[in-house]
């Protein structure tokens, strides 16, 4: 249970010793930080308990007041119950923080399992449904690399997605996504099962990571498209392979070069990145007996069943039958809920 009292005395003997000149410039640094983040809670919890108070007022004149009065009760409080809402769940995230890189862009993976060429296709399905979801959060989509099919589909296909907390709200989708469905390829309506998988990796910094450059090979060659034709005149597709680790990554959606190379050292740094913290995270005893955004590849996460319309997270036990609208981009209904159980996670976590 927090002690608010507690964090109020806190706050205001840390505001009385910043208002001391002679204070050490080193201690006052971690002071302020302290004191926004105190600030900033002790702000949500007062908000919370006026928005509490404001409810049960409310209640009392619904129980007790004349029916006009009531409505207008009734209607307010259906709005105090959303703010009361949104209020507790920023209250949540600065009391049980998340990961360090939920506010950064990410590189998007998507790659054809099982399944073949409707496997292939159901990769493009995905793209799309990623693509109009980040166009709804006025984020920046931008193809890096990929490996098309005669018929529209992709083998492989990695994509970077440009905005304000991108990771946040995509982080979860790593993992084994099935289709349920009849192939359009299928004469005689049998449903078949396909796989893909997905791969979110935060975007990092050069800081974040260092790359010797003598653990590179780099090569250039000219772009290919569907069915190996060359798309390009000149050797501007790149292929950076680091020997160390023995990961490769490949980029020819622009016709330089240099733009290239660029990408495709971003895309590498993402992956060390991302394979360091695997390291680190493999080396702590797992506190959560259910892994839920870990990136883990072997999991099945979801399926997505076209002909009965249905789309289940395995993860949370959620089933919606909305998948025509799901898949249309509208991903929000699925990803607040696993928002939701990790903050419930965090908070069981916080009391072992």
């Amino acid at each position: 249970m927090i002690n608010w009292d507690s964090l109020k005395k806190e706050y205001e003997e840390i505001v009385s010793k910043l208002s001391q000149a002679s204070i050490d410039q080193n201690v006052r640094t971690e002071l302020q930080k302290r004191s926004s983040q105190l600030s900033e809670l002790l702000s949500i919890h007062d908000e919370i308990e006026i928005l509490e108070s404001h409810l049960a007022e409310n209640a009392d004149l619904i129980k007790t007041g004349e029916e006009d009065i009531k409505e207008l009760a009734e209607e307010e409080n259906r709005e105090i119950e959303q703010q009361l809402k949104v209020a507790s769940q920023r209250l949540d995230e600065l009391l049980y923080p998340g990961d360090e890189n939920d506010s950064k862009s990410v590189f998007l993976e998507i790659r054809a399992g099982a399944g073949g060429q409707e496997a292939a296709l159901f990769v493009a399905d995905l793209f799309k449904m990623y693509s109009n979801y980040a166009l709804e959060k006025n984020w920046v989509v931008s193809i890096v690399d990929s490996n098309s099919t005669d018929i529209g589909g992709y083998k492989e296909l990695i994509v970077h997605i440009k905005g304000k907390n991108v990771y946040r709200r995509l982080k979860f989708e790593s993992g084994v996504h099935r289709v349920q469905r009849v192939p359009k390829t299928e004469g005689s309506g049998r449903i078949h099962t396909s796989t893909v998988t997905v791969a979110v990796l935060p975007e990092v910094e050069d800081v974040d990571i260092d790359i010797n450059p003598q653990d590179l090979r780099i090569d250039v060659f000219r772009s290919q498209g569907a069915g190996g034709q060359s798309v390009n005149t000149t050797d501007s597709a790149v292929r950076i392979v680091h020997v160390p680790s023995g990961l490769v990554v490949t980029c020819q959606d622009e016709r330089s070069q240099i733009k290239n190379k660029a990408k495709a050292m971003k895309v590498l740094r993402a992956r060390l990145f991302e394979l360091e913290k695997s390291k680190k995270e493999a080396e702590i005893v797992e506190k959560r007996k259910q892994q839920i955004g870990s990136g883990e590849r072997s999991e099945k996460i979801r399926t997505y069943n076209f002909p009965q319309n249905r789309i289940s997270d395995h993860r949370i036990n959620l089933t919606l039958k909305n998948l025509d609208h799901v898949i249309q981009g509208h991903i929000d209904e699925l990803i607040d809920p696993l928002i939701e159980w990790d903050i419930l996670q965090r908070k069981k976590e916080a009391k072992v």
